[in-house]
């Protein structure tokens, strides 16, 4: 994920050791198709880890008192924070066509909510191009560098088709790619994994969210 550079420097230079990844988020997805059975949106929700949290309400001066409790005021100010893409991010989410990558838009419709201590925000994303079958899609959310692990811990709904439903399917972990983690996970802060030999893992830690649909 592209992040502001100030919150950035503030999170490398908070990040203990072990820091691979730095941020952590909870992700959700809602899976919106049109009365065909077709895919036409994704509105996808991340809900950071506590201490991203901190270390972006920090550097914004915001929850002054640390009660994580924010006013609607200071909510509203953190709205797209996390939507300043540079040219060319994919969102960090991928979505899958028989391989085939399909283009999503850019960000939409976007909102955020702070609860707990972490902020929560969302975002929608149109298929570009023609809208495909819902049957057999795959969504992908990963940070290629592993900078940031994303999860799907959050609600997987589909909206449209009842003939339709969404599972989440968790990586297979073998001996190699744990032994890449550690590796990983030993990293300070301020060392990039690829100056190390360490190559990018994101996409093999990733989880997938496999839309399947009945036959009519």
């Amino acid at each position: 994920m592209k992040y502001p550079l100030v919150t950035a420097a503030l999170l490398a230079c908070a990040t203990p050791l072990g820091a691979h990844p730095h941020i952590f988020v909870d992700t959700g997805f809602e899976v919106i198709l049109d009365a065909e059975g077709r895919l036409t949106h994704l509105r996808i929700t991340w809900a950071y880890d506590e201490f991203y949290s901190l270390l972006v309400t920090e550097d914004r001066g915001l929850d002054p008192d640390y009660d994580s409790v924010l006013t609607e005021a200071e909510v509203a100010s953190l709205n797209g924070f996390d939507m300043r893409w540079v040219e060319g991010f994919n969102g960090d989410t991928v979505l899958l066509n028989g391989g085939e990558e399909i283009a999503l838009s850019s960000p939409q419709e976007v909102a955020t909510t702070f609860s707990e201590g972490r902020i929560i925000t969302s975002h929608l994303r149109a298929v570009e191009g023609d809208a495909p079958d819902a049957n057999g899609l795959v969504i992908k959310p990963y940070d290629p560098t592993y900078y940031t692990a994303y999860e799907v811990t959050q609600k997987v709904t589909v909206q449209g088709d009842d003939a339709c439903r969404a599972r989440v399917k968790m990586p297979e972990m073998n001996a190699d790619l744990r032994e890449l983690q550690q590796d990983l996970s030993a990293l300070d802060a301020n060392t990039d994994p690829n100056d190390v030999g360490l190559p990018e893992i994101g996409e093999a830690l990733a989880n997938e969210v496999v839309i399947t649909c009945d036959a009519s």
